[in-house]
């Protein structure tokens, strides 16, 4: 049991960073239209920072909800392959116990899971349900904090709120972006989604961006060295 506490205590330390940036989620979003419930909503069935924010931005730039939810839906689309990669740790369950595994399976809880040693499923197990369970909780709650203030500070760029999202996106990317091929990429997603901006409606040049990961890894690597670790 030694062995599980500092995994809680990562657990707590990646819930706490994460949960924290959701002040700025709750205030784009009432910025962007929606009202405290349909924004305490998105947290909480959604449940996926990157596809929230990506809702939110493509309705506050004015482009429809079908754009905004097939976005939003391209961007939660890993969750699913994240779990193909927990399944050896999570299994056997069923029932509500995996409905609720399934809920929060997320970047923050795959990552702390599958940071323990691979041949330790209590920890891979503990470091998931710790972290997954934590974000949910203060995520949710960070999320109407900043649904409450977004409708009195004005401008959430005039304080920065802006640019959470683009920084938590970084954040997630930049480990992702150490082979060439995983650079060069997202470097043409980048170019493709510039180019298309100015005549394509909101969300739409993100769709189209992503076309070039999906064509990309259409082929099986041709060395050990295009595999991502």
């Amino acid at each position: 049991m030694q062995r599980l506490s500092p995994v809680r205590q990562q657990a707590v330390s990646v819930s706490l960073a994460t949960g924290a940036y959701a002040i700025s989620f709750g205030a784009l979003s009432v910025a962007a239209g929606l009202d405290v419930w349909q924004t305490m909503a998105l947290s909480l069935l959604v449940f996926s920072g990157g596809s929230q924010f990506a809702f939110v931005g493509v309705i506050a730039a004015g482009g429809s909800p079908g754009a905004a939810v097939a976005t939003s839906t391209v961007l939660g689309l890993r969750n699913g392959f994240y779990g193909v990669g927990l399944a050896p740790v999570l299994r056997p369950m069923r029932g509500l116990r995996l409905a609720w595994a399934s809920q929060v399976t997320i970047d923050e809880s795959t990552a702390v899971a599958l940071a323990q040693p691979a041949d330790d499923v209590p920890a891979r197990r503990a470091g998931f349900w710790w972290t997954g369970v934590g974000v949910f909780a203060l995520w949710n709650a960070v999320t109407v904090v900043g649904a409450v203030l977004g409708s009195r500070i004005g401008d959430p760029a005039q304080w920065g709120l802006d640019a959470a999202a683009a920084a938590a996106f970084l954040g997630l990317l930049w480990p992702r972006l150490a082979s060439r091929a995983a650079q060069a990429v997202a470097g043409a997603s980048a170019v493709l989604a510039l180019l298309l901006t100015p005549v394509l409606p909101a969300g739409l040049p993100i769709l189209a961006a992503a076309l070039v990961a999906i064509a990309a890894g259409w082929r099986a690597p041709r060395s050990r060295a295009e595999v991502p670790e």
